[in-house]
């Protein structure tokens, strides 16, 4: 028997040597599904986030502390994940990310309050930060021609995963089995058992190698002295942190500020994270052609104008929260295109290096975020002494549009510093 199965993995190994396209589908297709599930394990919070407060009777600061461990999850994992896949590989870095995820739906589903509930987002997150690094690497290792329009197209499944998140999110939450409804805690333990099914191809997959191993050890040393490197940080940490803060908080807003109720409120967020995707898909090409830190630049901004636009016309404008995905959803690929065609000779490390920064700028973005909506909102109180939550809502949202703006800033001195070098991507 152990003789069979011997030989029915050699042939398999062999069959994939002789058929390279084969193999090129094989690892698209952990790509792509590993970015699907990436997307619906990010995304699902929205929905469910205003259903936890209310259950464990949470603050908006607790909640705000909560986003922040996770993104403390997420850069933990981003500081090991690169060691990780030098050491094990990267095919064994991704299955290690979909199991310890599919581990953390269970955990979320036996939390009981807040502590064990942070305990298990906290998880979550090293899981999601290993699987996001460890398909940066596939995809920089994978994509060496049309890096932009492939690496836009690879987040596409992000975004399209991402699209539908927040609805069945909503829907699941509301499913009854035994007699009871499944709820957040349910939903969690459904949907993250999708993690699972990435595993299949990843087994059979034979993954390109790095070739340049000793700049990948030493590269760090050259990027810590790189104001190139420490812009670029800075615009993806920008960047991100007003992507995620919309995915986390949106829902929020609309259900608090304006009354809506989870079903219309989390159809926006999917409304958002659909222009997310069209951008991504049809747009790709475009920052291949313009170049890419002009594409960031007008991306960023955008988003940025429009999210502003929003807050100021009121309800009546809250179709412009989701417009403002069609520019916020181009800063990663874009920067991570960006990242493999300016460090072709060490780009885990450049990877590594940009993500782990952003995560402590994402740790640092939901605690203000958090804070700043309870400080605004006690800080103008209503004339009956309560405090004054749509206001503060108004204010932490607002903080999330200025972040898109000052990543579009950041993105003109990066411009401006590559075109004097003549090193424009």
């Amino acid at each position: 028997m152990e003789t069979q199965q011997s030989l029915s993995t050699e042939k398999s190994r062999t069959f994939l040597k002789v058929n390279p396209k084969y193999n090129y589908y094989l690892l698209l297709s952990i790509v792509f599904g590993g970015f699907l599930i990436f997307g619906l394990s990010e995304n699902i919070k929205g929905p469910a986030i205003p259903v936890i407060q209310n259950e464990l009777k949470l603050s908006q600061s607790q909640i705000g502390i909560l986003l922040a461990l996770n993104s403390l999850g997420y850069l933990l994992a981003c500081s090991f994940t690169s060691a990780l896949s030098n050491k094990i590989g990267v095919k064994w870095t991704g299955i290690i990310a979909f199991l310890s995820m599919a581990l953390a739906g269970f955990v979320i589903y036996l939390s009981v309050n807040y502590a064990t509930l942070s305990a298990s987002f906290f998880l979550l997150y090293i899981g999601n930060g290993v699987l996001e690094i460890g398909l940066g690497i596939m995809a920089a290792r994978i994509f060496t021609k049309n890096t932009g329009t492939m690496m836009n197209l690879s987040h596409f499944f992000y975004g399209l995963s991402s699209t539908v998140a927040p609805t069945i999110a909503a829907s699941i939450m509301g499913w009854s089995m035994f007699g009871d409804k499944i709820g957040w805690r349910g939903m969690y333990l459904l949907v993250l058992l999708l993690s699972l099914l990435p595993i299949v191809p990843s087994l059979f997959g034979k993954f390109p190698k790095e070739t340049h191993e000793i700049e990948e050890t030493t590269s760090y040393k050259s990027l810590i002295r790189d104001p190139v490197a420490w812009l670029i940080v800075a615009v993806l940490s920008f960047g991100v942190v007003s992507e995620l803060a919309i995915g986390s908080w949106l829902v929020q807003f609309l259900v608090k500020a304006y009354s809506w109720n989870i079903h219309d409120a989390s159809r926006m967020l999917s409304m958002f994270f659909l222009f997310f995707m069209l951008a991504r898909l049809f747009l790709g090409a475009v920052t291949d052609k313009i170049g890419f830190t002009l594409s960031i630049i007008i991306a960023s901004a955008f988003s940025g104008i429009c999210s502003l636009a929003a807050i100021l016309t009121g309800e009546k404008g809250a179709i412009l929260f989701a417009i403002s995905g069609v520019g916020i959803a181009l800063i990663y690929p874009t920067v991570m295109a960006l990242l493999a065609k300016r460090y072709p000779k060490g780009t885990g490390a450049a990877i590594t290096f940009t993500v782990t920064l952003m995560g402590i700028a994402s740790v640092i973005g939901n605690l203000l975020i958090g804070f700043i909506i309870d400080l605004v909102s006690k800080m103008f109180k209503s004339e009956n002494g309560t405090v004054n939550e749509i206001m503060g809502l108004q204010a932490g949202y607002g903080f999330i549009a200025v972040l898109a703006l000052i990543c579009s800033g950041c993105s003109i001195v990066l411009y401006m510093i590559l075109k004097k070098k003549n090193e424009l991507i």
